[in-house]
């Protein structure tokens, strides 16, 4: 049965003054011992608050919590106040103290390296920094969702396991299959084209894999991507449909989250600009001719932009910033050239500034298997095996665009984090597998 008496932190401090006593539990996330008095910080899902046990008034409950230690799970009972030394503002004067269990020394220390974070990330989770990246991951993908659905797309699931390859097979990960091989998928996309033909509009969020050798601070081997196609849709509608997406979710964050932002000590007035400012759109060609003349970067016509150029185009405009056309011989086998320009793909990646780069990447798809068969060969792929794909262009076939947001990388931009790591629970890369 539900102990109903109990509150949540944010609660008791929410009916404060109308409600003095207050029973809470959780875990104790600092704790202070003296004398005369025992100092806990109390933490649980919703927030910390300071509570002091009193020795001249509950001598046997002082002398109780002096067996408390980091992480030890506690349920109390006293009377609230006002308190402008105590962490939140806010101070429990405990009356009655049970004690669940006694935590054995606790590993994260003020010490606290980044490969010691991670090798016990299971416990670092309980820390107010990822508590609170978590409840904006949380806000986040509820705002996807919301997004999508509230403009007629459907959800729409796509296998994991996969046979072939859709973003390069440089970066698969290969997984035996009973007497066979398949893949883990780079994306829900090849999947999505064909699911339009059935519900025009639609939308996913799920796991995705890539194979990519970086420890840089902006790659996971395992990632989120929240991934939308629609039939009829052409380059020029579905790059406004990804700002509208991305003005939405920080809108939403906005209005669930300032606390959060706040403990992250990220600036809200630069979010709040996002909302409002309008994202350009530039040609890969006009992003070269910004990068040469403006900031004498020398990037010849060909080359994908890296790290760096992103980075400083983003900071050129000071909001993200969509690049279209890029060279159709770096892209992918499904983005199609463009008729005024063959050299140019129909494709964009929406560029998030302050250092956060490529957020958003997608395209119109190709509806030329001729083309397509020629490209995959180029490519050391065997055509056949995306016979499946191209019938979806026999029968039919119309325009149809898409794009895939990388949910942590939005996660890391919105928090302002260093790392993309702490924007995923348990994060895998090429040096880590657990825990």
């Amino acid at each position: 049965m539900k102990d109903s008496k109990y509150t949540t932190i944010e609660e008791a401090i929410s009916k404060f003054p109308e409600e003095n006593e207050v029973h809470l539990r959780g875990w104790v996330y600092r704790e202070r011992k003296s004398n005369k008095f025992t100092f806990i910080v109390l933490r649980d899902e919703s927030d910390i608050i300071q509570c002091v046990i009193k020795k001249s008034n509950t001598p046997d409950l002082f002398e109780e919590a002096q067996s408390l230690t980091i992480e030890s799970s506690i349920k109390l009972s006293g009377e609230i106040r006002e308190d402008n030394r105590a962490p939140t503002g806010y101070e429990v004067g405990v009356k009655q103290l049970e004690i669940i269990q006694i935590a054995e020394p606790f590993p994260i220390t003020e010490y606290q390296s980044i490969e010691l974070l991670l090798e016990n990330r299971h416990l670092w989770l309980r820390s107010r920094k990822i508590n609170a990246i978590l409840k904006i991951r949380h806000t986040i993908v509820g705002a996807i969702h919301e997004f999508f659905r509230s403009r007629g797309y459907y959800e729409f699931d796509a296998p994991i396991f996969q046979p072939m390859m859709s973003e390069g097979g440089a970066t698969l990960f290969k997984v035996d299959y009973f007497e066979d091989i398949v893949y883990l998928s780079q994306s829900w996309q090849l999947y999505a084209e064909a699911g339009i033909f059935s519900l025009g509009k639609i939308y996913n969020m799920g796991p995705t894999f890539r194979a990519e050798k970086s420890s840089t601070s902006r790659h996971l081997s395992e990632f989120w991507m929240a991934e939308m196609e629609a039939a009829w849709m052409k380059l020029g509608e579905v790059t406004e449909v990804a700002k509208d997406e991305i003005r939405f979710i920080i809108k939403k964050v906005l209005e669930n989250n300032k606390k959060e932002l706040e403990l992250l000590e990220r600036d809200i007035s630069i979010l709040e600009n996002y909302v409002k400012a309008e994202y350009p759109t530039i040609k890969y060609a006009e992003a070269l001719e910004i990068l040469n003349n403006n900031y004498e970067m020398e990037v010849p016509w060909g080359k994908d932009l890296r790290t760096i150029e992103e980075k400083t185009l983003a900071e050129h405009f000071n909001v993200p910033v969509v690049v279209t056309h890029y060279p159709t011989e770096i892209m992918g086998f499904y983005k199609p050239p463009s008729e005024e320009n063959p050299e140019e793909a129909l494709c964009f990646d929406m560029i998030a500034p302050e250092g956060y780069c490529e957020i958003i990447g997608g395209s119109q798809r190709g509806l030329s298997i001729e083309n397509m068969e020629k490209r995959l060969k180029s490519e050391g792929e065997d055509p056949q095996n995306y016979d499946w794909y191209f019938d979806l262009r026999k029968y039919g076939s119309v325009p149809h665009s898409g794009y895939g947001v990388g949910v942590e990388r939005v996660i890391s931009w919105i928090c302002g984090l260093d790392n993309i790591k702490d924007a995923i629970p348990f994060p895998r890369t090429m040096d880590r597998k657990e825990p």
